[in-house]
């Protein structure tokens, strides 16, 4: 079931009235069931692949805290590694490797006789997949205690807000909230999340599903496209990815507050970093930070010499990259970053040292604009090779985009009306952005007077109801 579709908009008022008249003792139940609900409206069976993984790690969990001896809680910790990354594997990966070794040996004129299994992804398989791995390490060592009710465990792997597409939840967030649920009707909270879900409804089915026309249109044709229509689009491209996704999050996490239940920050203003440092301190949070606690720090993190270090860098992003998508464009687009964030480490005396040369450490606003442009275009480059359908498609886009072509050439694959709203869009995102302090600009509409609060939500719901391109738009990271 989308968010964004007719649907939700009957299911989630429903289940909130129930939630509320719904004794507090069997909350979880009532959760539990419209989150297998939620799920089973995409392919109902698949709802077995997500709960036999979970009732696996709910088993280990339990006999791991029964033994002090790390040798056997290892044993069982393998269990719940083998059961999780090996649906993943099958059901995400083995094509892509079956074809990669496919080429390669076709290359080598040796015979490959692996057939391609036709799969279909279940939804959300990376995020859950990824949840109930952090609760079993977690537990492995030693950090949470396993959660001894099957069905609070099954709601923590299922609890709809958050199921396809994170945030990436923690155990020690989630799990303690689930567990009461004593939560009263709580006006302000629930107007809280109703306003938080508005603006990511906003940002989504306007903002996103907008750009995502010239984007599709440019990058489902990478041949007929040049200089700065590929260099529009890809930055179209860079908006439509964070409003789609940053919408769903504030979508789940107002959705989530609804009922009582605090979800993670998972986006920060990405594009006013810095540096790339910065950029996957505000860029998709849950997951940097899981990788950062579950990858990078057990390879060595940076306490090692420096070329463990940067090799621990590198390795991280290149599994992050493999992580969003069973594609070479995927991989590529991970060990790019990888590679911003060493270039970074290695560069960063002489940098300095430049900053002092030209003056700009004098001028604080100039070298600020400076480096955030900066950290833009390669976010920007990174992009174009996340959204590129083959490797291929975004070597021939990355060529494209140097060769020269006339300004007015760019209304060849946007009208001038459409490329006026689009910016003007994009600027009404970034003046709230700008506007925000200590909480998001949707929340902030709450101190201010009826006059501007009230003119803002009807202005926000009718840009949804008139605005939106094509209602029903799968989210871009359902397919991750």
């Amino acid at each position: 079931m989308l968010f964004n579709s007719y649907e939700f908009l009957i299911f989630f008022p429903a289940i909130v009235a129930l939630y509320f008249a719904t004794p507090y003792k069997w909350r979880w139940l009532l959760l539990l069931a419209g989150s297998c609900y939620f799920y089973m409206c995409w392919k109902p069976e698949y709802i077995v692949l997500m709960m036999v993984p979970s009732f696996i790690d709910y088993y280990v969990a339990i006999k791991m805290s029964a033994t002090p001896d790390m040798a056997r809680r290892k044993k069982y910790l393998w269990l719940s590694l083998a059961s999780n990354l090996g649906l993943l594997f099958v059901f995400k990966y083995f094509n892509f490797f079956n074809e990669s070794f496919r080429a390669l040996f076709d290359f080598l004129n040796v015979p490959y006789a692996v057939p391609v299994v036709n799969l279909l992804l279940p939804v959300g398989i990376s995020f859950y997949t990824f949840q109930t791995l952090s609760y079993t390490i977690d537990v492995y060592k030693g950090t949470i205690q396993p959660e001894r009710h099957l069905g609070k465990f099954s709601l923590f792997i299922t609890f709809f807000p958050q199921l396809v597409a994170g945030p990436i939840e923690r155990s020690s967030n989630l799990l303690p909230q689930l567990q009461s649920l004593r939560y009263k009707f709580d006006a302000d909270r629930v107007t809280d999340g109703l306003r938080l879900m508005l603006w990511g409804f906003f940002k989504k089915v306007v903002i996103a599903d907008r750009l995502a026309a010239s984007v599709n249109l440019v990058y489902n044709n990478p041949g007929e496209y040049y200089g700065l229509q590929v260099m529009l689009a890809t930055i179209f491209f860079a908006f439509q990815i964070f409003c789609d996704f940053s919408g769903y999050s504030d979508i789940a996490i107002g959705a989530a507050k609804i009922f009582g239940v605090d979800l993670m920050k998972n986006f920060d203003k990405p594009y006013s970093a810095q540096s790339i440092s910065e950029f996957w301190k505000r860029w998709h949070i849950s997951l940097s930070t899981w990788f950062k606690d579950y990858v990078y720090i057990p390879l060595g993190g940076n306490r090692a010499i420096k070329w463990r270090w940067y090799y621990n860098l590198f390795i991280t992003f290149f599994i992050s990259g493999l992580w969003h998508g069973a594609n070479w464009t995927f991989v590529i687009w991970g060990a790019l970053h990888g590679f911003y964030l060493i270039f970074a480490i290695i560069s960063r005396p002489y940098k300095d040292v430049l900053i002092r040369l030209i003056g700009l450490n004098k001028r604080p606003f100039a070298l600020k604009t400076l480096q955030v442009m900066s950290t833009f275009v390669l976010v920007n480059l990174g992009w174009l090779f996340f959204r590129a359908n083959s490797l291929s498609d975004a070597m021939l886009l990355l060529k494209n985009m140097f060769v020269f072509a006339p300004l007015a050439n760019v209304f060849d694959f946007i009208a001038p009306g459409a490329l006026a709203i689009n910016l003007m869009l994009i600027a009404i995102l970034e003046v709230a952005h700008y506007l925000e302090k200590d909480k998001q600009f949707i929340l902030s509409l709450a101190n201010k007077p009826a006059l501007i609060r009230w003119p803002a939500y009807v202005a926000v719901t009718l840009a949804i109801l008139y605005l939106s391109t094509s209602a029903g738009q799968q989210f871009i990271y359902f397919q991750f």
